[in-house]
């Protein structure tokens, strides 16, 4: 009896450590969100398990979490829902029901998952576009881009590109009803990354004619560049995105070759030739100074000339929306633009709402003190949350009143 209640309590004890997670102070709802960030983690451990045993791909596996969240194209009575595909790539359109006193509004928008994961079909995303389809009265396109590590950088990108460029014809827009006033990209994390490429690459694109109305960046990643930003350090190893998985990430976006994610990991991956372009990244400058804290900026550690050679991508604005000019960045639509607290990405976002304003783009940015990357996802089920609902509420309204 006494072995067995001393197996007990180690087991407790074991398991009590293990789903434990020291919780910023300021979020609500700890225990959901310690619970929220044991399962994460729990499924990162799963997932390297498998990678390591060969069995499959540390993506692959974590990608079977995407299917348990497949729901199916489902209408209902606000929303028609269908799959098809636009120029060749798989989207979600959801329609409308309602009747419009005129043309519509338009979302063409891009899921998360470190362009290795997620899907417009998994219950998240389908909840959020569905919900901005009939609050809005807007059809709304849902992109299901081609993922890693089966495919690399640029087929994310020229996925979305094509799509939203198919879309702005003018003959799609009158099919659909739409106002071609009245389109918007958007995107969170990943996709927010993919939604700031598509509106600057528009602005160069002598064959699209429709111009975007806004863009909305939902915790967008948007540089490569330096992944040692302050955010990056005092997130290193909280909650959902810890820093090691967010190199991965990256890495990962741009080939499947070990060497690059292990020079990202040390920050020693941009060769010297490439030194002019930290300017656009340099957070001593573009930070507030509530931001900077007690971080030092120090000057960039070099890396191989061989690795950008090989994988240019990570120095490739389509990829790194952050490293074009101010002058780039001029013409771009009104944006939104949704940073959290608690997330390593916080201090890209930041960056790119003052550098958009500085060359004159109106923009809004909802700083949520009180939020963690990815936290619009839980919306639904037993993991979720308040903090969830109320920025995708701002969200909404900010869309329902710009676009």
């Amino acid at each position: 009896m006494g072995a067995k209640l001393l197996c007990l309590f180690l087991a407790s004890a074991l398991l009590a450590y293990y789903i434990y997670t020291p919780i910023p102070e300021d979020l609500e709802e700890p225990w959901k969100v310690m619970f929220i960030t044991a399962t994460f983690r729990a499924m990162g451990h799963l997932a390297e398990a498998a990678d390591q045993l060969g069995l499959m791909h540390y993506m692959e596996a974590l990608m079977l979490i995407t299917a348990a969240e497949y729901v199916a194209p489902t209408s209902d009575e606000n929303v028609t829902v269908m799959d098809t595909e636009f120029s060749n790539v798989a989207v979600r359109l959801y329609l409308p029901r309602k009747v419009s006193d005129g043309l519509r509004r338009a979302v063409v928008y891009f899921h998360g998952g470190g362009w290795s994961l997620g899907h417009a079909g998994m219950k998240p995303y389908d909840h959020l576009t569905r919900w901005t389809s009939n609050r809005l009265n807007a059809v709304v396109v849902s992109v299901n881009y081609r993922l890693a590590p089966k495919y690399h950088f640029p087929v994310q990108f020229e996925d979305v590109y094509l799509v939203t460029k198919f879309f702005l014809q003018s003959s799609i827009l009158s099919q659909y009803g739409v106002d071609p006033d009245r389109v918007c990209v958007a995107g969170d994390s990943a996709g927010g990354n993919l939604a700031a490429a598509v509106a600057q690459q528009l602005l160069k694109d002598p064959e699209v004619k429709t111009k975007l109305k806004a863009q909305a960046l939902l915790y967008p990643a948007l540089q490569a560049l330096d992944l040692n930003l302050p955010s990056y350090r005092e997130n290193e190893n909280k909650l959902i995105l810890p820093r090691w998985l967010m190199v991965k990430f990256w890495s990962g976006y741009f080939t499947s070759d070990a060497s690059l994610r292990e020079a990202m990991a040390s920050n020693r991956h941009v060769p010297v030739e490439s030194s002019h372009l930290f300017q656009f990244v340099n957070w001593s400058s573009l930070l507030p100074e509530e931001l900077k804290k007690d971080h030092v900026y120090t000057s960039p550690t070099y890396g191989s000339s061989e690795l950008a050679q090989k994988y240019p991508g990570f120095l490739d604005p389509r990829a790194a929306p952050l490293l074009v000019s101010d002058a780039q960045l001029r013409g771009l639509p009104l944006t939104y633009v949704l940073t959290c607290e608690h997330d390593v990405l916080r201090d890209d976002g930041v960056m790119y709402a003052g550098r958009l304003q500085a060359a004159g783009v109106p923009v809004t940015h909802d700083h949520a003190k009180d939020a963690f990357h990815g936290v619009m996802m839980f919306v639904l089920g037993p993991a979720k949350l308040a903090v969830a609902y109320r920025l995708l509420n701002r969200y909404i309204e900010w869309l329902n009143e710009n676009l």
